[in-house]
């Protein structure tokens, strides 16, 4: 039988701080079945507003920018991606 610190589950302290806006590029990613056309990806999740260093972006609007028809897989979509919008830190909301 499980003793009673178990059962509460484990205790994570989140850090202060002001929230980001839009989603990791890895959660939408992970969200899809891969290989995908980019025209499936947008179809599916590009209404995503993604995380980028310049603040949140819709996802539509940064495959607009790639030349990329199909993604093979998962990883590279996501390399597609922060070639386009780079990776660094992340803006907070204000």
């Amino acid at each position: 039988m499980a003793d009673e610190e178990e059962s509460e589950g484990p205790v994570v302290e989140l850090g202060e701080g002001e929230p980001v806006e839009g989603a990791p590029i890895a959660r939408v990613a992970s969200r899809l079945t891969w290989p995908q056309e980019n025209s499936s990806v947008r179809e599916k999740e590009g209404d995503a507003v993604i995380r980028t260093p310049d603040g949140p972006r819709d996802l539509d609007e940064v495959l607009d920018e790639s030349d990329e028809t199909y993604f093979e897989s998962r990883q590279e979509f996501v390399r597609e991606v922060r070639a386009i919008v780079g990776s660094g830190p992340v803006q907070t909301a204000e």
